[in-house]
Order: C-alpha cells, then sequence, then structure tokens
C-alpha cells in the first residue's frame, strides 16, 4: 500500500504550492516513482509541474457516459485505454488530473470503473500525493478517504486557520479514514500569534510548522514557472524540506 497524503485548504492560501514542494523532496530523497493526484476541478497541479496535460480523468467519464466506446469493445477496457492515456510521465513522478466535475445524469458505471482503476494505478507507486479542492467540498463528497496523512495548508489568516480546523473536523466526523493530520501555515512574516496558537489547541489540530512569505514564489508564479524548479537555497524551500523530513516516512 502506498503511503498517501492528501492537502486541503481555503483556496488562495498556496496548497497547489505546497504540493508542488511535496513533490520536488519526494522525487529529490529517491520516494520514487510518486503518483501525483490533482482532484481540484480547477486544475493547476501541472503548471506547478511545469507538464502539459491533455486527457483528464474526467473527460473519460464523459467519453463513457455519453456512449462513445467504440464497437466491439467493452466499457471497462474503454475505461481503461481512456484512463492510461490521462497519465502524463516526468522524471521520478506521474500525473493524473481529474479535470471536470460530473455533469448530469447517472454516472454510476462509469464511476464504478474509475474506483476501480484509480486503486490498481495507486498501488504501483510507494507514494501518492493528492491535491484537492479548495474548501471542503471533496471532504463531504467523501472523495478524500484511507489517507496516511490530511496536511491542512491555511496562511496567517483568521479565516484560513478556520478553514483548516473546520476540515479537519468535518474529516474526522465523516470517518475518512486519515491516519493523521497536521496544519502547514503558509507565507508566514512572522511566528505565529498566541491567537493562532489558540484556535489550534482549542481545535486538536496540531501545527507540523511554518513556510516564510517569499518573493521568489511569487515570481515563479506570476511568471508561470514550475515551483518544483525553485534552487535549493529558497528559504520556503528549505522550510519546507524541514517539514516534511519529520512527517514523510
Amino acid at each position: 500500500m502506498p503511503f498517501s497524503i492528501a492537502l486541503a485548504g481555503k483556496g488562495g492560501t498556496g496548497k497547489t504550492t505546497v504540493a508542488g514542494m511535496l513533490m520536488r523532496y519526494l522525487v529529490k530523497t529517491e520516494r520514487t516513482p510518486v503518483l501525483a493526484v490533482d482532484a481540484d476541478s480547477n486544475a493547476n497541479l501541472n503548471e506547478v509541474l511545469g507538464l502539459e496535460v491533455d486527457n483528464t480523468v474526467g473527460g473519460a467519464r464523459e467519453e463513457m457516459k455519453k456512449g462513445s466506446v467504440p464497437s466491439g469493445m467493452t466499457k471497462d477496457v474503454f475505461m481503461s485505454m481512456k484512463l492510461e492515456q490521462a497519465i502524463v510521465e516526468s522524471s521520478g513522478y506521474d500525473l493524473v488530473v481529474m479535470g471536470q466535475p460530473e455533469g448530469s445524469g447517472c454516472y454510476c458505471a462509469a464511476n464504478t470503473l474509475l474506483t476501480g482503476f484509480l486503486e490498481k494505478l495507486t498501488g504501483n507507486y510507494p507514494y501518492v500525493v493528492m491535491d484537492n479542492e479548495a474548501g471542503m467540498e471533496h471532504i463531504s463528497r467523501l472523495t478524500t478517504r484511507n489517507v496516511d496523512l490530511l496536511l491542512l495548508v491555511s496562511d496567517t489568516s483568521r479565516r484560513g486557520i478556520q478553514a483548516a480546523t473546520r476540515i479537519n473536523k468535518l474529516a474526522r466526523d465523516l470517518n475518512i479514514g486519515f491516519a493523521d493530520s497536521g496544519l502547514i501555515i503558509n507565507r508566514c512574516k512572522e511566528a505565529p500569534s498566541d491567537g493562532i496558537k489558540a484556535i489550534l489547541e482549542e481545535n486538536e489540530l496540531k501545527l507540523l510548522g511554518t513556510l516564510p512569505d517569499d518573493q521568489m514564489v511569487y515570481e515563479y508564479d506570476f511568471e508561470g514557472r514550475p515551483t518544483i524548479e525553485m534552487p535549493e537555497e529558497n528559504p520556503a524551500i528549505t522550510a519546507s524540506e524541514k517539514i516534511f523530513e519529520r512527517i514523510i516516512p
């Protein structure tokens, strides 16, 4: 079974950037191959990783639902073929983009085949990193199940911290099945305040560490440069690696 990490948090907190830093760390420390899963309908993990994506899991599901299966081919063979095409390969890791959410009508058959395929796929990797939608939608739909670590990301704002605690509580209440959870606070200009620590303690959410507010991260993002290619000596990269060393087996 792979060690799986699911990232979640309020939109705009840098969750996908942190996912890219995590991928960078896993590849650097030779915990490969890694499977990256972009489960955000507004997919942009590929940009952080510097990859082009032509096919998505959602697209394959839509094709099957619309009856695009060629004559003489079974639905499971068709779905398997389309999903294999959705895997983007890179050095040390692969990427699968979930893509658009479900439309109207019944997707039961497609989703059953999809679930089986993803279970087989993840079994081929020692590590799986899943970048989820902003907020709690993915949690309430139970699409993030049986993960080893629920990694919550927030900025220093009160709303971001509270969103992280709510996601953590909801995940526990729904019994999704994650072994551990914790929070990374991103874009810190100073150490977390006593007020932030009090909120985390009250909600039983442990702080895993902080990442500094870093101009280079902004520049890479604005210029569309892959965050995974940031230099080793960058303060945000250095801080992220110290956190990952403690929490990733």
